[in-house]
């Protein structure tokens, strides 16, 4: 309030929340007989529930999304109301910010939200300043284009990929915990691999067929984008400590199994495979709460956030990277030395091989995924390859594996030879 008694020496600015106004209550005191005005500024948390974006008529086909808190300013006690500057309104984006959709300043007039009078002075992904002529009730909506209904078939092969990876990263995960392996084999780091993605998918699996309406409930979408976040993200983590791993096996070949009892074990290993990426998933959720969440519930595009999952996977890939080319340098002087048995040189060279191709398998679909915007191919070459992870870890370590094949068979036939037993043993029951 400016009157008589309350001097003010610049434009006075009211705040809530989300929201905050610019008047000119000096000047518009100096036109007022009692050289006061006062302005009241209020902000309506629900008021979008009954005052829907829906109520913004216009010719084109559009969603109509509403960004703001419903806000409304009036002059009490003030008997020339008529305004000297136009208001600024400041909005904070309460929804996920689109690029691509047209944001509109409006004003409730009866029964409907309009734009007369009312323009958009500047905006960015977090705040839109929105300026008046006038005083009222006002809201910021954004108008997006209609997504593209689904493709059925798409879907269904989203469906059937991810239910056949699910299935074959089962079996990797039961072949490394119960098949027999050498001694230079340290299989905590795969099946912690496979464990992390299989939840990974499984969780995705179970949330897509609810997916328009799991994303009306912001923070359980919240939960499930930060899920997936830990899991991917723990999987990567997990990779490239199998790649350490192997880095010391090359380099210690006579002295792996006692350099991993005594530095590597399991307990050490499990907490810095799931604390690293549950510490990057805390600090993202810190530095950006608003971050999860999306249309898809996964990690938002806007501000960049997506940095806070493809960040730490670029650092674990170039890592990686790193740790390969030394352990080929590191085996090709072993082959010239012959420090170590030639056997063992040659079982380690095939370990590196797999883990080179996992890493392949792993960390390209996720580099593709970045450039799969409007490329239907791209899209579909990126479900396959993501979705098919565990068949190939399944292939890579289980099926081309000589020893673990001679175990599959030593399971069947044990498994045929109980069910001739219990056949025969039922049919002479059977007859007597």
């Amino acid at each position: 309030m400016v009157g008589p008694k309350v001097t003010l020496h610049k434009m006075p600015r009211l705040d809530t929340t989300n929201s905050s106004v610019d008047i000119d209550l000096i000047g518009m005191s100096k036109n007022n007989t009692e050289r006061s005005a006062a302005v009241a500024f209020m902000s309506y948390v629900t008021m979008e529930n009954l005052l829907k974006p829906d109520f913004f008529n216009t010719s084109n086909d559009k969603i109509k999304t509403m960004m703001s808190t419903v806000i409304s300013t009036t002059l009490p006690k003030t008997t020339n109301t008529k305004l000297t500057k136009p208001v600024n309104f400041t909005f904070r984006h309460i929804r996920e910010f689109d690029h691509s959709g047209s944001l509109s300043c409006v004003y409730w007039n009866i029964s409907e939200w309009i734009v007369d009078g009312c323009s958009v002075l500047e905006t960015n992904s977090s705040y839109t300043v929105c300026s008046c002529v006038h005083l009222s009730t006002f809201a910021l909506i954004m108008q997006t284009s209609r997504a593209p209904e689904s493709d059925p078939l798409l879907d269904l092969l989203n469906l059937v990929c991810v239910i056949v990876g699910l299935v074959f990263f089962t079996l990797a995960l039961l072949t490394f915990a119960f098949c027999q392996w050498s001694s230079l084999v340290n299989n905590v780091a795969r099946i912690n691999i496979c464990i992390s993605l299989l939840l990974a998918h499984l969780l995705f699996l179970l949330t897509q067929p609810f997916l328009s309406l799991i994303r009306h409930q912001q923070v359980l979408c919240a939960v499930i984008s930060g899920l997936l976040h830990f899991l991917f993200l723990s999987g990567f983590v997990w990779m490239f400590i199998e790649a350490v791993l192997l880095f010391i096996c090359v380099k210690n070949l006579s002295k792996i199994s006692s350099k991993k009892r005594a530095v590597l074990s399991t307990g050490f290993l499990c907490v810095i495979g799931y604390v690293v990426a549950l510490v990057v998933v805390c600090v993202s959720v810190g530095l950006v709460p608003e971050g999860y969440g999306s249309e898809h519930c996964w990690i938002k595009l806007d501000k960049g956030f997506i940095w806070s999952f493809l960040g730490p996977v670029c650092v674990i890939l170039a890592a990686n990277t790193i740790l390969f080319i030394n352990i080929v340098i590191s085996l090709n002087s072993a082959f010239k030395s012959l420090n170590a048995e030639v056997s063992q040189i040659k079982q380690t060279k095939i370990m590196v091989f797999k883990t080179l191709a996992q890493f392949v398998v792993l960390g390209c679909p996720w580099i593709l995924g970045v450039f799969t915007n409007n490329s239907k191919v791209l899209e579909i070459l990126f479900l396959i390859l993501n979705s098919q992870q565990g068949t190939f870890i399944f292939l890579i370590y289980c099926v081309l594996n000589k020893k673990v094949r001679e175990q599959y068979r030593k399971f069947f036939r044990c498994l045929c030879s109980n069910n001739t037993q219990e056949y025969s043993i039922t049919f002479r029951v059977t007859t007597e």
